[in-house]
């Protein structure tokens, strides 16, 4: 299956890999008077080559800039130019991009006129959920109505199903599914979790995934992906790590990768081990009394120990 196909449903699925299939060229804009033009997906695309990864989310948003540039052309010369639904799907595990790509979207379908603020709202189950009888229902309207001209983003959005029948959480779905149809081009929503929580909170729910016409994978990043973020959060942060130190954090990384593929968390996990070495670098500087600039930015192989 191709990466990126559009189903017989009009269903768009992305599936972020290492070797996506061949897109349409990234220079599509290549002279002054072009770029200018074309000011809003320059810079957007400007912004996006600033993170490790997502291809294919790049890929995407240049094919919503034509699809609504176009559709303005359309306008002009007097041809039909119908909205779309761009409710969407986002899954994978914790830290590969998700909420980012989502605050993302929210500002870049604003700049285009899709979305009259652009603002960006995240909830989770709690937000929606009530305790008794109509009070979920009337705090998924609250949020509705707050979401409106914005993306409204719901994390782990496979946990409103988790309670069964009489669970508060399918009166949320269902408010949810009236405010899509009522207010189908007024906002978007979409709603992110783990791959396997979602695939089977779909699968429960057979009229929703029709609804959101784009889904997308976030796969874990690969070892080198992730070895560049370790650089580039070390680099933030005033600190270079050693080579030693970088293969001994390759190693581990390979490890990881295999063991916890279904609930590795990605950038929170390099984030982390980042943070760490910080902590045991300060001691061991500390024991050895040598405060050079050299000793007080350098990781060093034994700042990073990791459990067995």
């Amino acid at each position: 299956m191709s990466n990126h196909q559009m189903k017989n449903n009009a269903r768009i699925n992305v599936v972020l890999n290492k070797s996506p299939e061949k897109r349409a060229s990234t220079d599509w804009f290549v002279s002054v008077e072009e770029k200018e033009k074309h000011e809003v997906l320059v810079r957007f695309e400007h912004k996006l080559a600033n993170y490790i990864g997502l291809k294919e989310i790049k890929a995407l948003v240049k094919e919503l800039y034509a699809w609504i540039y176009i559709s303005e052309r359309r306008k002009e010369v007097g041809l039909k130019s119908p909205k779309q639904v761009l409710h969407m799907i986002f899954k994978g595990n914790p830290g590969t991009g998700k909420t980012t790509v989502a605050r993302l979207i929210a500002s870049f379908l604003h700049e285009m006129n899709v979305l009259s603020k652009g603002h960006f709202i995240e909830m989770e189950r709690a937000d929606l959920v009530g305790e008794y009888i109509g009070h979920t229902a009337q705090k998924t309207r609250d949020v509705l109505k707050q979401a409106q001209g914005g993306v409204l983003f719901i994390d782990e959005a496979y946990s409103l199903s988790r309670g069964g029948e009489k669970d508060f959480g399918k009166e949320a779905i269902d408010t949810l599914v009236r405010g899509m149809e009522n207010h189908a081009n007024e906002f978007v929503l979409i709603l992110a979790g783990y791959s396997k929580e979602m695939d089977f909170f779909l699968s429960l729910n057979p009229g929703l995934p029709s609804r959101f016409p784009i889904s997308i994978t976030f796969p874990n990043y690969s070892v080198e992906e992730l070895i560049e973020m370790l650089i580039g959060m070390a680099k933030d942060r005033d600190y270079m790590i050693e080579k030693d130190a970088l293969n001994r954090c390759r190693e581990h990384l390979k490890h990881v990768l295999v063991e916890e593929t279904y609930a590795f968390s990605n950038g929170r996990y390099i984030r982390n081990m980042v943070e760490e070495a910080i902590r045991l670098q300060a001691v061991r500087v500390l024991k050895e009394d040598k405060f050079t600039k050299s000793e007080l930015e350098t990781l060093r192989k034994e700042d990073f120990t990791f459990k067995k």
